[in-house]
């Protein structure tokens, strides 16, 4: 990686391959069912994510010898959901139409048990550096899995992608037509999203047979 060494690079690079926290650790599933049937959305996910387990995985390594163990899963609570203000209040402000798209789901971040769990093993334990490696090495990992989820969902779904035709019997925002494949919306319902994910679970371990366990 460059500028890093062997045991940080790993930070980054583990998460995206062989310690996924989707395809591995089988965490923050329900942000693949619910908001994956668009690629925009997925990104979007994705970026806000990323910002708040970065920055979290930093502050939480800041403060992690002053915080007194009986109140701290109350902390990383404050923290998280200080960080998912934010990103809603950008969203608002920004993109008003997709953070309406979001909803509730920007608001269950809080509660994803990718960020806590980071928190809880990684950067109460190390410093602010290899914390923030941890982060949005883990939200890297986390993001792969969700763009390319709503990658093919929205693509075999809605024979669109980031809202624009593609193929398909599909009009969108610009009134273009797309012809050729003739989708009935079947990759848009929820269980898809599973199939997905479990699919690409699949693909993963063919190719890294040391990832089955006996």
């Amino acid at each position: 990686m460059g500028l890093l060494s062997k045991r940080d690079s790993k930070l980054i690079l583990d998460p995206l391959s062989d310690n996924n926290p989707i395809t591995i650790q089988v965490l923050g599933i329900c942000s693949a069912l619910a908001i994956t049937a668009e690629l925009e959305a997925s990104v979007v996910m994705s970026i806000a994510v990323l910002f708040v387990m970065g920055v979290g995985n930093v502050v939480i390594s800041l403060i992690r010898n002053i915080v007194p163990s009986r109140i701290k899963i109350i902390v990383q609570l404050i923290v998280i959901a200080t960080l998912v203000i934010i990103v809603d209040l950008v969203l608002k402000a920004y993109a008003y139409e997709l953070s309406k798209t979001l909803s509730v789901f920007v608001g269950l971040i809080i509660t994803n048990c990718i960020i806590m769990g980071r928190f809880e093993a990684f950067a109460l334990a190390n410093g602010l550096w290899r914390s923030f490696l941890d982060g949005i090495g883990n939200a890297f990992g986390y993001a792969v899995i969700l763009v390319i989820v709503g990658f093919f969902r929205e693509l075999l779904g809605a024979g669109t992608l980031w809202g624009y035709p593609v193929f398909g019997d599909a009009i969108d925002k610009t009134g273009l037509y797309a012809w050729g494949y003739e989708n009935n919306g079947f990759m848009l319902l929820s269980p898809m999203a599973l199939i997905v994910v479990g699919i690409i679970i699949w693909i993963q371990r063919s190719k890294s047979t040391h990832l089955i366990e006996d």
